[in-house]
């Protein structure tokens, strides 16, 4: 209950890497200030794959994953635009669109995305299955001190959140790498089997510092 109390914390110091294995972050009402800060001293990524599991009910455009730098707020940026019913990637000063995919309401889904700057091709994972890789940027690395948040988006580097596209629901098991993570790896940690932990961000050593109302609680498991 301390612990919980703690989280509740208008802010909550980063301390040292926790393992949120078998936990969730839980973000529980719609607001422009609830959020989670995912540290790294990374600055630089010419390859990179981010994987995280999401639960929502939302019905509106939403954050997944925001990476900003001074230079660029959609540095690294995962988005459902609901109107179009698309997944978007934004990496460095481009942006793919993915449509087509089962994104339901009320069940957790898996979604790794990866990029290569010397490609400039972005693919999206999404509950396993791949999609076709496009064409985003290339020739840029992503450069700078990083601000990843997990619950808002910035239109800023590390603010200019707007409630509008905020998430509401759970999230588990974020994990950043920088390297293409192999197809087999994907559907390892799809499927929630042994595989290599993020060394970008890694679930189970996490640096992190909460702001406002966010929770952390043993994660949703169905019964069979």
């Amino acid at each position: 209950m301390k612990f919980l109390l703690l989280l509740l914390m208008l802010t909550a110091c980063a301390a040292t890497p926790q393992d949120l294995s078998g936990k969730m972050f839980t973000f529980p009402l719609q607001s422009n200030t609830a959020h989670v800060s995912l540290i790294t001293s990374r600055e630089e990524f010419s390859t990179a794959t981010v994987c995280h599991r999401s639960f929502t009910d939302l019905k509106r455009d939403h954050i997944l994953f925001s990476l900003a730098t001074p230079s660029n707020a959609n540095s690294f940026l995962i988005y459902w635009d609901e109107t179009n019913k698309e997944l978007e990637t934004h990496v460095t000063t481009g942006k793919s669109e993915y449509r087509g995919w089962d994104y339901k309401p009320n069940m957790w889904h898996s979604i790794c995305t990866t990029w290569n700057s010397v490609s400039g091709l972005v693919q999206l994972w999404f509950d396993g299955q791949p999609s076709i890789r496009k064409y985003i940027s290339s020739g840029s690395s992503i450069k700078g001190p990083t601000i990843i948040t997990l619950g808002q988006e910035q239109d800023s580097h590390g603010g200019g959140f707007d409630l509008r596209q905020s998430f509401v629901g759970m999230m588990s098991d974020v994990h950043m790498w920088d390297y293409i993570l192999s197809p087999c790896e994907i559907h390892h940690y799809t499927d929630e089997l042994n595989f290599t932990p993020g060394n970008v961000l890694n679930w189970r050593a996490l640096e992190f510092q909460i702001v406002d109302r966010v929770l952390i609680d043993d994660k949703l498991i169905t019964c069979h």
